[in-house]
């Protein structure tokens, strides 16, 4: 019974230390820095706005401006919004490889 509670313990400790890890993650887009948690909400905001997996270049600008007034985008985004050229890091940052981003194999990704 010791050793089964034992065993429990060791693997809620992991879990709780690897939940507590991923939160840390940071995404860099030039002088902005994101947690990892809002770029996924970018993520699955801009899917709407998508055709086929793929950005509509035409449409980038008003899509991304209706992102940015969106009131679900996480407010760390905000002062990214009101820069000029945001479509552009917007997009970047919702087209960038999540999963590989959650194993810090992503240059924009640190805190790992």
């Amino acid at each position: 019974m010791k050793t089964i509670l034992s065993i429990a313990l060791v693997l809620l400790a992991l879990y709780l230390v690897s939940e507590a890890h991923a939160v840390q993650v940071k995404v860099q887009e030039g002088d902005f820095v994101f947690s990892l948690e809002s770029v996924k909400k970018l993520q699955e905001l801009t899917e709407s706005s998508s055709v086929n997996g793929k950005q509509n270049p035409h449409l980038a600008s008003t899509s991304f401006a209706s992102v940015c007034a969106n009131p679900s985008l996480p407010q760390e985004f905000m002062p990214l919004c009101m820069q000029r050229g945001a479509s552009m890091s917007l997009s970047r940052l919702a087209t960038m490889p999540i999963d590989i981003c959650e194993i810090c194999a992503f240059v924009a990704c640190t805190g790992c």
